[in-house]
């Protein structure tokens, strides 16, 4: 059996938050079309990063209105309106795995302005990310 490693699969970067709302069992509600540009698929389990106020949880992700960002359950104790997040996604990827080895592996991040719109999307690889070791 071969060891691995957990590598950044995907990333929703500062998105606002729209909504908190503790009265429900539990996660993050994204806009469908953010989900699907990152990769990021429904009950997939993802962090979360408040870089307002430097929180940090873990949950679940389920699809949400456009331009809405909703966090729910006792996660929401954690956010403020309006704070700025990052959400991410990450796979385990076996150490015997070609394309790490070639440095291969991909991450999809998305950037998004103040309304939770798409501005930009990026593949990075880990060769990208191999020069700052």
């Amino acid at each position: 059996m071969s060891a691995s490693v957990r590598l950044l699969q995907a990333k929703i970067h500062r998105a606002t938050v729209t909504h908190a709302d503790v009265n429900y069992i539990g996660s993050i509600a994204v806009p469908l079309s953010l989900l699907k540009k990152s990769g990021i698929v429904p009950l997939q389990e993802v962090e979360v990063w408040d870089v307002t106020n430097g929180e940090r949880f873990a949950t679940y992700v389920v699809g949400g209105k456009e331009g809405e960002i909703r966090v729910l359950g006792s996660a929401a104790r954690r956010v403020a309106l309006g704070d700025l997040i990052i959400i991410a996604s990450f796979a385990n990827v076996s150490l015997d795995d070609p394309a790490l080895s070639r440095g291969a592996h991909e991450a999809r991040l998305v950037f998004v302005d103040g309304a939770n719109a798409e501005t930009e999307t990026r593949t990075v690889t880990s060769a990208h990310e191999l020069w700052k070791l």
